[in-house]
């Protein structure tokens, strides 16, 4: 059982690259984007507010580490909490714009105004909050799907695993003999020391 709790590396490795440059895109669009009057209002670079905090750098942040938890962990429970987590933080991209108004400082969670025309405007949205957030959840529930089924490889792997478990080798038993002789090991062809010595002695007299 402990074995199936461990996966490839490799199992989350594609999942985890693209959250991680998703996450990374979120995080960091809102603020480089006006040098290219591609954002939201204000039309200023690395300005921080809490809207852009809470509504993008936050959601993108966590993404972001959820995709490196991926890459990197071997561990089946610590996967499937990183894609949940990346899955929460696309879902709070796609609805934080619509649940911040309800907010009491609503005021100050507002996301501002996209920069560009009306056609600009549409892929601003898409690529700031809605479309980001659903790609970044379809790709956590492609991971979090694969995580859940054990497949031929996991079950390979915790056999390997249980495999390297092996028994104690068994001590060889000494003891004495009766007449207080010390023997050799079970299984050893040698003779008790003073058993050897009176067959010395016998051959000795025998030649004699």
């Amino acid at each position: 059982m402990n074995g199936t709790l461990r996966v490839p590396r490799t199992r989350g490795a594609v999942s985890g690259l693209l959250l991680l440059l998703l996450g990374l895109w979120g995080a960091l669009i809102p603020l480089v984007g006006p040098y290219f009057h591609y954002g939201y209002t204000p039309d200023s670079a690395w300005t921080l507010n809490s809207a852009r905090v809470a509504l993008e750098i936050v959601p993108g942040a966590v993404t972001a580490m959820a995709g490196v938890v991926l890459m990197s962990t071997a561990s089946r429970p610590l996967a499937m909490l990183a894609a949940e987590l990346a899955a929460v933080a696309g879902a709070w991209f796609a609805l934080g714009t619509l649940v911040s108004p309800l907010w009491a400082a609503a005021g100050t969670m507002s996301p501002g105004s996209p920069l560009g025309s009306a056609d600009v405007a549409i892929t601003e949205r898409l690529s700031f909050f809605v479309g980001l957030g659903v790609v970044i959840v379809f790709i956590a529930a492609l991971a979090l799907g694969r995580l859940t089924v054990v497949g031929v490889r996991d079950a390979r792997l915790a056999g390997r695993t249980a495999e390297t478990v092996t028994e104690p080798e068994p001590v060889a038993a000494t003891g004495a003999t009766a007449d207080g002789d010390i023997t050799e090991p079970v299984g050893s062809t040698t003779q008790p020391a003073s058993g050897r010595a009176r067959s010395i002695s016998r051959w000795r007299v025998s030649k004699a």
